[in-house]
């Protein structure tokens, strides 16, 4: 794929660029343009490859060692977490939780509720018959004589009330209330109107003549730092940001946007050159390496194998079968000789022994090996027999 269609597909559907509105692009865009994405062309090849290459590594590694490794842990918390206590429920606390239920049901529920028929209901019955034939008229009674008295109670503590009443407002308010008129409200009403209320609008005016006089101090001190902050603030402020930081801001926005499409741009070539270059290491891999390998172990390691295997390891398995053979007959014949020479040496010393009868023995019979004066052997014996 050329350069020019890669150049449409990072454009929009319209043709225009993402990053722009469709208006037209200056030289700088243009000079700009160029160079970064071969540059990033250059930076992002190898991250796409390195990529690709651990993705591949990663799944491979999922694959063979992930999964399996997975299932295998999987299967050993199955084993050691959800198994022995599936177990423990199934054969220990359902059996154990049924022998429970049971003797709870014996000792609690079945004592309880022939407690509740033949104790409980007929004593609630009594009580029913007590409540409804002795309590109630005694209640009733009761509550009358309450209500009776408490209507006189109520009638003489009303009467008494009303008397307690006319006597405190005719002998306490009324007099207090004549004091407090002429020996505390006139007087106070003569010293608000006389002295208060001069005293109060001389305050009001001394204020407000200082409230004028701070506000036009302030308001004097407020305008003149205000256009001292504008003359050394705000204006140098308003020249940096126009004649400065706007022009630099534009082109590191164009620097910015332009990086972002190149890199962009790189990643999509990245993401056609690393596959094509994947598998060209492969074949590469495959004929340099696998092929060579694959014909030599067919064409010439497996036909001297087999030739090696035919001529030199079966003849010397062989010989190694029958030298192991020999060794053993002839350790056997050694240990039948000495065993011979041992019998004759304790005859020799302490005469012949008086022969028992043995007991029969269900071992099969051992057959006699070589001896030095006969020419019998284990073979023959069992020809023989």
């Amino acid at each position: 794929m050329d350069h020019v269609e890669l150049e449409k597909r990072s454009q929009g559907p319209s043709g225009r660029r993402p990053g722009g509105a469709g208006a037209p692009e200056g030289c700088l865009v243009v000079a700009i343009r160029m160079p970064v994405r071969i540059v990033a062309l250059v930076l992002v090849v190898p991250v796409r490859m390195a990529w690709d290459a651990l993705a591949a590594a990663g799944r491979f590694l999922y694959r063979t060692v992930g999964r399996p490794v997975g299932r295998a842990l999987v299967w050993l918390a199955r084993a050691v977490c959800v198994w022995p206590f599936v177990a423990l429920w199934r054969w220990v606390l359902v059996p154990a939780g049924r022998g429970l239920a049971w003797l709870a049901r014996m000792l609690v529920v079945v004592p309880a509720r022939w407690a509740q028929r033949y104790l409980l209901a007929p004593l609630g019955r009594g009580l029913v018959w007590l409540y409804a034939r002795v309590l109630t008229p005694l209640g009733q009674g009761g509550w009358w004589l309450l209500r009776s008295g408490g209507a006189v109670l109520a009638a003489v503590g009303t009467g008494l009330w009303a008397g307690a009443v006319w006597l405190g407002r005719h002998l306490v308010v009324v007099p207090v209330r004549w004091l407090l008129r002429y020996l505390v409200a006139v007087p106070a009403l003569w010293l608000y109107a006389r002295v208060l209320t001069p005293a109060g609008r001389a305050l009001a005016s001394c204020a407000r003549g200082v409230a004028r006089l701070v506000g036009v101090v302030l308001t004097g001190g407020a305008a003149a730092l205000l256009w001292s902050g504008r003359v050394l603030l705000v204006a140098p402020a308003a020249a940096l940001r126009r004649w400065v930081l706007v022009p630099v801001g534009r082109v590191l926005g164009v620097v910015g946007r332009e990086l972002g499409q190149a890199l962009g741009h790189a990643w999509r070539v990245a993401g056609y050159v690393s596959p094509a270059v994947g598998r060209f290491l492969a074949a590469l891999f495959r004929w340099v390496v696998v092929e060579p390998v694959r014909w030599v172990y067919r064409a010439v390691l497996t036909p001297v194998g087999h030739v090696v295997r035919d001529a030199v390891l079966r003849p010397a398995a062989q010989a190694v079968r029958g030298a192991g053979r020999a060794a053993r007959q002839a350790l056997a014949a050694a240990r039948e000789t000495v065993r011979q020479a041992r019998a004759d040496v304790r005859r020799a010393l302490f005469g012949e022994l008086p022969q028992r009868d043995a007991p029969a023995s269900r071992e099969p019979r051992r057959p006699a090996g070589r001896t030095l004066d006969g020419s019998t052997t284990a073979l023959t014996h069992l020809t023989k027999d």
